[in-house]
């Protein structure tokens, strides 16, 4: 059943029975009773429904809601960070209002991440994965720029670290990361996706080398200036490869042109190889997932071949 990719659910009456009949002697035989763990206690039981609800959103309707909420406050903060830097957001009233807003989603981010550190099972694993490490710098800025307005006022030191600040403060801007958490598939298929790099990286090299050669490394005097340097030349590149074409940059010659061609060519040819492993890999998963999800759902034996 596992190789055919078949689920319980597929099966007839008849056989559904002897399969779970067999399984069950199997689990007896393979498994045999342990003994009776001592009860927990209310406040471990406790603890780690907490946990459920603050990391796995799809333990419990108020996971969802708190999942719901945390997202929504995501999204304002994400789109009060971009607002805030249009022209029109520069009164004084606009900038009360924005500090409002922003103080309560901190504040929200806040709790969240104290509350789901305090019910973590392993602190140190807590504080070493990659979307803590982006809630901590995104939320202490905030932090730090209030304790600097409190005991220098607006003054010039404040103005001096304010551009430090605000950069610290765009690390705000990776909580959309949040929003869609690293797939299963692109962990799976996350080779081949460094190869594609490096293929990319290297044609990068070779094609900006040549075209600095052609426009502007043959003729010093008359050559095309755009081409001036292969850093300059690796900016054309990409906008070929990727097929943007600015047209900010363009060979004037022949062979030149010639190469520009061939630059478009690879790079749809490159960037076209990874679509296939990817899709193979979000199928695979798919299906493994609608699987697993069907064995947990329908019978005992469904849940022995899991």
């Amino acid at each position: 059943m596992l190789y055919w990719g078949l689920e319980s659910s597929d099966l007839q009456p008849c056989c559904q029975r002897r399969l779970d009949d067999c399984m069950s002697d199997c689990y007896v035989h393979f498994f045999p009773e342990e003994e009776p763990r001592p009860p927990e206690e209310p406040q471990s039981r406790w603890l780690e429904r907490m946990r459920k609800t603050f990391e796995e959103p799809t333990s419990s309707l108020l996971a969802q809601i708190l999942a719901s909420v945390s997202v929504l406050f995501v999204v304002i903060s994400i789109v009060m960070l971009c607002a805030s830097t249009l022209p029109d957001w520069k009164t004084a009233e606009t900038l009360d209002q924005h500090r409002i807003i922003e103080a309560v989603c901190i504040g929200w981010f806040t709790t969240e991440c104290l509350v789901r550190f305090l019910v973590s099972h392993d602190k140190c694993e807590f504080v070493r994965r990659p979307l803590n490490i982006i809630d901590l710098l995104a939320i202490l800025p905030y932090y730090v720029s209030v304790s600097v307005t409190m005991l220098t006022g607006e003054n010039s030191q404040l103005q001096r670290a304010g551009v430090t600040l605000r950069v610290l403060r765009m690390m705000r801007i990776f909580w959309v990361i949040k929003l869609a958490h690293p797939g299963l598939t692109l962990r799976r298929c996350y080779r081949e996706m460094v190869m594609l790099l490096i293929f990319i990286c290297v044609a990068m090299a070779i094609f900006s080398a040549l075209a600095q050669l052609l426009e502007h490394g043959l003729d010093l005097e008359t050559g095309n200036q755009d081409y001036a340097s292969i850093p300059a030349a690796c900016w054309w590149v990409i906008i070929s490869m990727t097929t943007v074409g600015y047209g900010d940059m363009y060979p004037v010659t022949v062979a030149g042109r010639v190469l520009g061609g061939l630059c478009v060519v690879s790079g749809i040819v490159l960037l076209a190889l990874p679509i296939t492993f990817i899709y193979h890999s979000f199928v695979q998963c798919y299906h493994e997932l609608k699987i697993r999800s069907a064995r947990c759902n329908h019978s005992p034996s469904a849940e022995l071949i899991n």
